[in-house]
């Protein structure tokens, strides 16, 4: 414990720069001892995770100081670090502590139980000590109520306790402090968090930033004609551009390097103030609050842990500045809301670059994801759209349908229910016919492989925007080593250590399959249980449609509305569909957060992982059976007249309309799509968020409130903005979307124009909630969108095999091209109707199933067609599948496994033709490798310079280290 005392003592102690400041941090000149087997030493403190020490201090010419400027008294002699010239902020327009001069760098909200005692006073703001002075408590009036609420008062205590101790911690690690416990948000108190100067430069050399060195160099784009093809685009697309005034050059650029205090020669730190900005600052002090330790908590570490146990009720970092004001001063929130966030610049590129600034990598990334999706979108619908009016412009020289509308033909068709229904007339389905050839002709067919070379292209576009982007973002070399446990997951490993007697350290004990078992079988149960819910509510509309069909049919309602029996009910179970869809994915998602908390994961990344990967698997489930239904069962588990296949007794399974199922899977989509958009998507992310917003405001009373919005500070207004509950709600119903546009494209061409109308909506609105209705997410870096990736790739795989079957078994076209090039006399599609009917003689009806009106049309009927293919009832094997059925089935099978072939290597061709890395790209990353490796090689020559002169004795040459090169 000597070692811990000694590193607890240095990081105590003040430093002083060259003029006398006193700065907040570490001893720089003192030399640490090897920790024990021969590795370097760590700092073992007990309040804060391990980090190492083989790092030189801030300043080499610092001298040792007493570490007192955290008290009240010396607050002067920190405001002397901010430049001179710079006049301080207002604490009520910018995120700063009272006096103005250091930023507000993260935010904690506590609860505040009795405002009426100790800690009823007058507003006050002031830096913590490190013995906190506590008011005396008045004596109370009602000793009953005292004793009510004793139990109360040793919970808000022992909370009290907890967040001194995780305070005490905190300036401990150099973190500075300002307490505000007003009265302008009755029973919320905050905790106002600043990171020193040279905090922030220790945990950027842990945490291996990458920060612009003084060393800039021109960036080239190519050369000949790439060049001047950049050069074009850049002109061209000059007003789509938006107006954001620190866009940086695309000439040069700064180079980049890891930041180290050592070598802080190499970067340009002559404003302080500017050189970490907000968003890095805020994450670095996150990364210190989510590894502080509080002993009180039962050895559960980090911020998150307090959060869960309500010792702490938010935490976040500050937006930059106000919105809403036209006089205040320019910041990048504000240059946000009017470039980003507003529906009047819909057709410009979005400012990436300052949304990475702001928000962060992993933010940054999403929107440039969604700007690329929404981008491909174009070319998508364009053709979308000539297919859909391709079937417009033929569907008068279409012959079957003009089949079906003649009606010299005088097919008479067979009852579509038992008993209520009658027979009826082929000509009555002419308009369903005629709109089916809107959707299903041969122009389907060269959509599908359009779509599906589309959505190799789209992921090969993606992957060079994002390599490019992890250029410019400095982020080429970033690995994603994140290693620190979750608070759920040591907590298990606490007690499972104390279940063998152990020491409660997770070093030696870890989770293990075993111990996970019984959450991989109750997930196992539940994910399949649930499939089969989502199977269960697919029939249970099944039997709506059926039952509805068949009681519309006996109703005594007019001629008019019986003809339109289908189209009603086809919708209304769309409806219902949509409906179920929405309640369900919020239920799925509480479900999979649930079982994803049961399983432990180990690390946020992997928790985030397993939890994406169970709510795609339940919301896709959810969104798509419906659809699958449709498309692939509807109509073929049916049987045949005389002979026909009941669920449940007495319910006759659906048949299809005569122009087949492919019409009634594009209104299912329809609906599916615009209402999911429309409703759960916009509507839900516009009224919710302002919902909460409203009742946050609901504590404070209305006729105060405008006066109370002009003194609130920055961080009591942000403490009324709803908190960010991560992106993946955000991915996920765009993954969903993805899935609508790709793989059932076949029946639904204009899906991606409605899908392009939504995006263009979404991005704006996404923005707008971003900059002004949520809280500032915490920056994450990131180098890619991780498993989205996965999963987008792996539905534009399977929506290549859907695409085959929806054309072979769901449309017409194999059954048109048999019979054009096997059956048809004359090579063309006139008698097709005909081919397509059966022949059932209506004495075959089963007792109680005949129609209860047989001479509805007004004459007998004998013989009554039906949509199959099958032999007459006079041959000699009556309603067995004919040789046509068999030879069609046969041409299915064989499109499907041809198209998926031919398909699918066409998109491997693709792939492998486009590079994942522009050439532009691998030739500057190439070029600043070389160039890091030459400025340290100057810098060794430098060195080796100024020792010589300083010692003209012979030195030993210091070999560069190639881990740096």
């Amino acid at each position: 414990m000597k070692g811990e005392d000694d590193v607890n003592t240095a990081m105590k102690d003040e430093e002083t720069d060259g003029s006398g400041e006193k700065l907040l941090g570490f001893n720089s000149t003192e030399e640490q001892p090897p920790g024990p087997g021969g590795q370097d030493s760590m700092w073992r403190n007990e309040r804060y995770e391990c980090v190492p020490l083989d790092v030189k201090g801030i300043d080499e010419d610092n001298s040792k100081g007493t570490r007192d400027s955290l008290h009240p008294q010396t607050g002067s002699a920190l405001r002397k670090t901010q430049p001179l010239h710079e006049k301080p902020k207002d604490a009520k327009l910018w995120p700063y502590f009272q006096d103005g001069q250091r930023r507000i760098d993260y935010v904690l909200t506590y609860h505040i139980q009795k405002p009426h005692s100790a800690r009823k006073q007058k507003s006050r703001s002031c830096c913590l000590s490190h013995k906190s002075k506590r008011a005396s408590s008045p004596a109370r009036e009602d000793p009953e109520l005292a004793a009510q609420e004793n139990r109360l008062d040793y919970h808000e205590d022992d909370q009290r306790l907890r967040r001194e101790e995780y305070e005490e911690n905190l300036r401990e690690m150099g973190l500075e402090m300002e307490k505000d416990e007003g009265t302008k948000i009755p029973g919320v108190g905050f905790v106002k968090i600043h990171a020193p100067w040279e905090v922030l430069c220790r945990e950027a050399e842990f945490m291996k930033l990458k920060m612009p060195t003084i060393k800039k160099y021109e960036v080239s784009h190519g050369s000949g004609i790439v060049e001047k093809i950049n050069m074009f685009m850049q002109k061209a697309t000059a007003p789509l551009q938006p107006n954001v005034l620190d866009r940086q050059t695309e000439d040069e650029k700064h180079l980049s390097y890891a930041f180290s205090r050592e070598k802080r020669h190499l970067f340009d730190l002559s404003d302080r103030n500017s050189f970490f900005d907000s968003k890095t600052r805020s994450s670095i002090v996150y990364e210190i609050l989510k590894r502080t330790k509080c002993t009180r908590a039962k050895f559960i570490m980090g911020i998150s842990s307090l959060l869960g146990s309500g010792v702490y009720t938010e935490a976040y970092p500050l937006h930059d500045g106000d919105i809403d004001d036209v006089h205040a001063e320019t910041n990048d929130r504000k240059i946000l809301y009017e470039q980003w966030a507003s529906y009047s610049i819909f057709y410009k590129y979005q400012p990436i670059g300052l949304i990475r600034k702001y928000f962060g990598e992993k933010v940054g990334l999403y929107f440039a994801w969604l700007g690329v999706y929404t981008q491909m979108l174009i070319p998508a619908a364009v053709v979308g759209v000539i297919v859909f009016l391709y079937g417009c412009a033929t569907v008068d020289d279409n012959i079957p349908s003009m089949e079906i509308c003649d009606e010299r033909n005088n097919i008479t068709m067979c009852p579509m229910c038992d008993r209520a229904c009658s027979y009826w007339k082929l000509v009555t389905a002419c308009g369903t016919a005629r709109a089916s050839h809107l959707f299903d002709n041969a122009a389907t067919v060269f959509f599908a492989i359009f779509m599906a070379l589309w959505a190799t292209m789209f992921m090969e576009h993606w992957k060079r925007r994002q390599m490019r982007l992890n250029y410019v973002w400095d982020m080429t070399g970033f690995e994603d080593t994140e290693s620190h446990p979750r608070a759920e997951y040591e907590f298990h490993v606490m007690k499972k250590s104390l279940k063998k007697e152990k020491s409660p350290k997770t070093g030696n004990v870890k989770l293990t399959c075993t111990d996970r078992m019984p959450a991989y079988m109750t997930i196992i149960v539940m994910m399949i249980f649930l499939i089969f819910v989502t199977l269960a509510i697919v029939f249970g509309v099944v039997l709506y449609r059926v039952s509805i069909m068949t009681a519309l049919h006996m109703s005594s309602t007019a001629t008019v509305f019986r003809t339109n029996i289908r189209a009603t009910v086809k919708t209304t179970g769309a409806v219902i569909n949509l409906i179920i869809i929405i309640i369900m994915d919020e239920v799925y998602g509480a479900i999979a957060r649930w079982l994803t908390i049961m399983e432990v994961p180990k690390t946020d990344k992997s928790f985030e992982e397993r939890l994406i990967f169970k709510t795609f698997i339940l919301k896709f489930a959810n969104a798509f059976t419906p659809i699958v239904y449709l498309a692939f069962f509807r109509g073929r588990l049916i049987g045949r007249p005389g002979k026909y296949i009941y669920v449940l007794g007495s319910y006759r399974m659906e048949e299809c309309a005569h122009a087949g199922c492919l019409m009634e899977l594009c209104i299912q989509l329809c609906i599916t799509m615009l209402g999911k958009q429309l409703i759960q998507n916009n509507l839900f992310e516009i009224g919710v968020p302002k919902l909460k917003k409203l009742l946050r405001q609901r504590k404070i009373d209305k006729k105060h409130q405008e006066e109370l919005n002009k003194t609130l500070h920055r961080h009591e207004k942000d403490h009324f903005l709803g908190p960010f509950v991560g992106l993946n709600p955000e991915y996920m119903e765009m993954i969903i979307q993805f899935g609508m546009v790709t793989l059932f494209v076949a029946s639904f061409p204009l899906a991606p124009l409605f899908a392009l109308l939504n995006n263009i909506i979404e991005i704006r609105l996404d923005a707008k909630k971003f900059v002004t209705e949520l809280r500032r997410p915490i920056a994450v870096r990131a180098k890619d969108i991780g498993i989205w990736y996965t999963l987008l790739r792996g539905l534009s795989k399977v929506a290549v095999i859907v695409n085959a079957f929806v054309i072979s078994f769901t449309s017409d076209f194999i059954p048109r091209l048999v019979y054009q090039y096997m059956y048809s006399p004359d090579g063309t599609l006139h008698g097709f109707v005909n081919h397509t009917l059966s022949y059932f003689n209506v004495s075959h009806f089963q007792p109680g199933t005949e129609p209860l009106a047989p001479l509805h049309l007004g004459y007998r009927v004998d013989v009554c067609r039906y949509k199959d293919y099958r032999d007459p009832p006079w041959s000699d094997t009556p309603y067995e599948f004919s040789r046509e059925f068999w030879a069609i089935l046969a041409a299915r099978f064989a499109f499907v496994i041809v198209f998926q072939n031919v398909v699918m290597l066409m998109s491997d061709f693709v792939d492998w033709l486009i590079p994942d890395i522009p050439k532009d790209i691998s030739v500057q990353i190439h070029k600043e490798r070389n160039l890091i490796v030459e400025l340290f090689m100057k810098e060794e020559r430098g060195k080796k310079h100024r020792n010589t002169i300083g010692d003209p004795s012979p030195q030993p040459l210091r070999s560069r280290p190639s881990s740096q090169a």
